[in-house]
């Protein structure tokens, strides 16, 4: 975020209420937070246009979609080098159903986060996908028995 515009407290009560209710009109927003519309517009789109706000999306639940299996992988490539990320990187983003991708400190070097229908297409998206990827040395899955809390708002400082 640019100096030219700091998050005040007004700013923090936009964000917090925008993380929570991404569909929340306006008119409501400016309700929320004591302050009339046209002002409360005029901060939503400066947060938008400096990129604090990078994106609005919907959350759905992937068990009512039929994917009721969700993994952690960790990837060790083969060489940790620049060539090597960057082709990993690129195959990585193609296969749909790993939804995160981190690089990660520690003996591993991604964290993958892989939903998928069930074990059997697990094991498809494992075998006939992500080993495909040549650069990848050696992986580690961990399943995901139950979600305790699942969170896409961060803390506001």
């Amino acid at each position: 975020m640019s100096d030219s515009h700091k998050i005040d407290g007004t700013d923090r009560k936009i964000l917090n209420i925008l993380q929570k209710h991404a569909k929340i009109t306006n008119a409501q927003l400016s309700k929320d937070i004591d302050l009339s519309p046209a002002p409360t517009l005029e901060r939503v789109k400066k947060l938008e246009n400096s990129g604090v706000i990078e994106s609005y999306h919907a959350k759905l639940n992937s068990r009512l979609l039929g994917l009721g299996v969700t993994t952690f992988i960790h990837v060790k490539l083969s060489k940790h080098n620049k060539a090597n990320n960057e082709e990993f990187i690129r195959k990585i983003n193609a296969i749909d159903e790993v939804v995160e991708c981190h690089h990660i400190t520690g003996s591993s070097h991604y964290l993958l986060k892989v939903v998928a229908k069930d074990i059997e297409n697990y094991q498809h998206i494992i075998l006939d996908k992500i080993s495909e990827i040549e650069e990848i040395d050696d992986l580690q899955s961990m399943v995901v028995l139950s979600t305790i809390k699942d969170s896409k708002a961060v803390p506001i400082p």
